[in-house]
C-alpha cells in the first residue's frame, strides 16, 4: 500500500471514530433528558403520605395531610337552674359568696342527692348554716351544703341550685347535698327531720329525673361513717329510698 493510501485510510478511520463519539454523546445527553423529565414526572403524581415518628415524645405530621379528627358530639347546653320553682316550704338562706363555704362555682350536672348527717348533735339548721357562714372569716376549712334540715323539719337551702357546695368530696360537682340535725350521737334523725328529708329528696329527684339508685349516703362517696344511722342500719336506709319514690 503507498504512503497515500496509508493517510486516506487513517483519515477515515478518524472520522468514524469522530462520529460514533458524536453518536455517544447524543444518546447520553439523551438519556439524561429522559430521565429528568422522568423525575420531573414522579414528582407531580407521587401520593402524598403520612408519616408518624415518635421522635421527641410524640406523633409528628411529616408533610403529609393532616389527620382527620372525628367531630366531638355535641354537649347538652347547661340547666338553666334559675328557672326551677323553689318550694314555699323550703327557706332560701344563701350563704355569702366566699373561697371557703360558697365559691360560686357552677355545677356540672345534677346527677345525685348526697345524704349527710352534721355530727354536731342537738344543734339547728340555723346553727350550722352560721358555722358554713363564718368560714369566710375564720378559714379554719372547705365545709358546706346545699340544703339543711333542722331537727323540727325546717329546711334551708345554703345556696342558689346551681352551685357547687363542699359537701361530698368527688361529688360535689354533679350532686346536691343535704345535710340534717340530730338529737344525739346515735345520728338517728326526729320524725319531723326525716319527713322534711324524704320530701326534699323526693322534690329533687322528681326535678332533676334522677332515679332511686342516684340516692346516695356521704359513705358511699367516701366510706365515711355518714350519716351515721344509716351507714349503721342499711336496712333503714334501703327503707327511706324505697318510700322516697313511692
Amino acid at each position: 500500500m503507498s504512503k497515500e493510501e496509508r493517510l486516506r485510510q487513517q483519515r477515515r478511520i478518524e472520522r468514524r471514530r469522530r462520529r460514533r463519539r458524536k453518536i455517544l454523546i447524543r444518546r447520553a445527553l439523551a438519556a439524561g433528558a429522559c430521565a429528568v423529565c422522568l423525575l420531573t414526572l414522579i414528582s407531580f403524581i407521587k401520593p402524598d403520605k403520612t408519616e408518624t415518628s415518635t421522635a421527641g415524645g410524640g406523633e409528628q405530621n411529616l408533610g403529609g395531610p393532616k389527620e382527620t379528627i372525628a367531630a366531638l358530639p355535641e354537649q347538652e347546653e347547661p340547666k338553666d337552674f334559675s328557672a326551677i320553682e323553689i318550694p314555699d316550704w323550703i327557706k332560701q338562706d344563701f350563704l355569702t359568696p366566699n373561697p371557703y363555704s360558697r365559691p360560686q362555682k357552677q355545677l356540672e350536672a345534677v346527677n345525685g342527692v348526697v345524704v349527710h348527717y352534721v355530727g354536731n348533735p342537738n344543734t339547728t339548721a340555723e346553727q350550722n348554716r352560721s358555722y358554713f357562714n363564718s368560714l369566710a372569716e375564720t378559714k379554719a376549712t372547705y365545709a358546706s351544703s346545699n340544703f339543711l334540715i333542722g331537727m323540727d323539719g325546717t329546711v334551708i337551702q345554703c345556696m342558689p341550685l346551681g352551685e357547687v357546695a363542699y359537701c361530698s368530696n368527688d361529688r360535689n360537682s354533679d350532686t346536691l347535698s343535704i345535710e340534717c340535725c340530730h338529737p344525739d350521737s346515735s345520728g338517728e334523725f326526729t320524725k319531723e327531720t326525716y319527713d322534711s328529708l324524704v320530701k326534699l329528696t323526693r322534690w329533687i329527684c322528681e326535678t332533676f329525673e334522677l332515679k332511686e339508685e342516684d340516692v346516695i349516703r356521704h359513705y358511699d362517696v367516701t366510706g365515711k361513717e355518714c350519716p351515721k344511722y344509716y351507714v349503721d342500719n342499711p336496712t333503714a336506709w334501703e327503707a327511706f329510698r324505697r318510700e322516697v319514690f313511692q
